[in-house]
């Protein structure tokens, strides 16, 4: 009994020291996918229609965190990516919006814009672009350290921020799409490796255009969906209807030219052809040294924002992207080796139901009056305080202030927000609370909108002021939809771990975002993004 005890014992330290050295051992390749605007619930709405080999298998074989969320506003595709990549929020990455004023400037700024560079690719202005704007290191930077800059870290995206701020700082390439050509920034590489240029060659994009977008199962076969012609959806310039066929090749020269492709499932199809170009060309994953792939499907966005999530056109592109990742994992499978590759897949952000069909079924919500509350508030604002501009600027929910002229008015601060306040609760419905910076930068708010406002002020770029909308409320025409709250429905997003280390299991426990970047991290023995606020998911890591 004491002998088979004792076996039973080594055997258990064996497994246990076996699982450890598999856990410890980092894969080949890590490939990071982002879902531009998926819905956590997209993976339950639409499954009867997913293969065997896309969505259903990450579910299956990996590890899935049912109750992900943003902790932070807003809720945008910049900020989204940098905080999956650098693990932590605005707060400390300082990508703040996709576009924000410059308080110190006065100008405008893109979040990956960068006027020191030009375009490879093309003859467009699209490639004037780098991550000068991320204050933090991201996990693929970290991969570059920790390997003494071997390890390959490429970054596509059919958006340039979407390609940009994943591959960090030290990425060895970024590609987006502009028009019918990958491109990329000098900040990058003098010219495309002659792959990237062939590809262009083989005019994939101008033959996906070529064709209509239809849906890929029969119509009547998408019943998780309202019906295909509807008063709540966006048409392109030459329909009469958002209805299916969308003939793209007439559609085009009146719609954004080729870039068309991108608010279709099209759009994704040449992107995950592209990431295969990739991953075969420049040998990702062929060594014992970890690469990195970060990829980030677009299309998903662009159909949600012209059809809302509840579209027959949103159901076929998911239908689509599975077909897409199935794809790609037996591209996976079959070059890098099952067990040798390292996924994750999540999304920047997810997106509100259009408000007017909300409204149409007797739920609360609505649209934001900027344009009026901008009106009356000025009027209050010159009545009480004078006819002057005291506020440089109103973006991203926030007012900004002009210091020097409240300073040479003798106004305080303090008053004048504080007057702001209480004529805009008064009198607009649609906002739900407005909070100072000062507020932000010294109360120790720990849950709710407020901890989200703070997670998403950055002291060097965010504003004075900040307007909170009320739950169910959108800043946006009433056809489609957006995204940018800090409620449910723009924060819930899928989270899946798959392959090298990755155990199969779900969990209901919340998650947030910036634990992705210390699990990658952990997992693979590297150093955590030197800003990283997250902690590592013990359910996927172990131990």
């Amino acid at each position: 009994m004491k002998l088979k005890f004792l076996f039973l014992l080594v055997v258990t330290q064996l497994h246990f020291t076996n699982l450890r050295a598999q856990q410890n051992k980092p894969a080949k390749l890590i490939v990071g996918i982002v879902v531009d605007q998926m819905r956590n619930d997209y993976l339950f709405r639409f499954e009867k229609h997913y293969g065997k080999g896309g969505f259903k298998r990450l579910m299956a074989e990996g590890f899935y965190f049912k109750n992900t969320h943003y902790s932070y506003v807003p809720t945008y595709t910049g900020p989204g990516h940098a905080s999956i990549y650098a693990g932590t929020t605005p707060r400390y990455h300082g990508i703040i919006s996709n576009d924000w004023y410059d308080k110190y400037s006065g100008k405008e700024i893109y979040c990956v814009g960068d006027s020191n560079y030009n375009t490879v690719g093309n003859a467009t202005i699209d490639g004037k672009m780098s991550p000068q704007y991320l204050f933090s290191t991201t996990i693929t930077d970290e991969l570059k350290y920790t390997t003494n800059f071997k390890g390959k870290v490429i970054g596509i995206s059919l958006k340039d921020r979407g390609a940009i701020l994943p591959a960090g700082h030290s990425g060895d390439a970024a590609y987006w799409l502009s028009g019918k050509d990958w491109i990329t920034s000098t900040y990058y590489m003098k010219e495309l490796p002659k792959w990237v240029s062939d590809f262009n060659g083989s005019r994939r994009v101008e033959n996906y255009v070529a064709k209509d977008w239809n849906t890929l199962l029969p119509i009547a076969d998408y019943t998780e969906s309202i019906e295909d012609d509807n008063n709540y959806e966006m048409v392109y310039k030459g329909e009469l209807k958002p209805i299916f066929p969308h003939k793209l090749s007439v559609l085009k020269d009146a719609n954004y030219g080729y870039n068309i492709i991108k608010g279709t499932p099209f759009g994704d199809t040449v992107m995950e052809e592209f990431a295969e170009a990739a991953i075969e060309n420049e040998s990702m994953g062929k060594d014992e040294v970890t690469d990195f792939l970060a990829l980030s499907f677009s299309a998903i966005d662009y159909v949600g924002h012209r059809y809302g999530p509840n579209s027959i056109e949103m159901e076929d592109a998911m239908i689509r992207l599975d077909r897409d990742l199935e794809k790609l994992l037996n591209f996976l499978d079959a070059k890098v080796g099952k067990g040798e590759y390292q996924l994750f897949l999540t999304a920047d952000h997810a997106g509100a139901p259009v408000a007017s069909w909300m409204q149409s079924k007797k739920i609360p919500g609505g649209y934001m009056n900027y344009p009026l509350m901008d009106s009356l508030l000025n009027i209050q604002i010159t009545n009480k305080f004078g006819n002057f501009k005291f506020i440089k600027n109103f973006s991203n929910d926030q007012f900004f202030y002009d210091h020097e002229l409240l300073a040479a008015k003798n106004i305080n601060e303090e008053i004048f927000s504080k007057f702001i306040r209480t004529f805009l609760m008064k009198n607009f419905e649609e906002i739900s609370e407005v909070f100072t910076a000062d507020q932000l930068r010294n109360a120790q708010f720990t849950e709710g909108i407020e901890s989200f406002l703070k997670k998403g002020y950055n002291t060097k770029r965010s504003g004075d002021l900040m307007i909170v909308p009320q739950v169910g409320y959108i800043d946006y025409g009433n056809k489609g939809t957006t995204h940018g709250t800090g409620y449910d429905f723009d924060t819930h997003v899928p989270l899946l771990f798959f392959g090298n280390g990755i155990k199969q299991g779900m969990s209901s426990e919340r998650v947030l975002i910036e634990d992705i970047a210390p699990t990658i991290s952990i997992l693979n023995n590297l150093n955590f993004p030197n800003a990283c606020t997250g902690k590592p998911l013990w359910e996927v890591v172990g131990y």
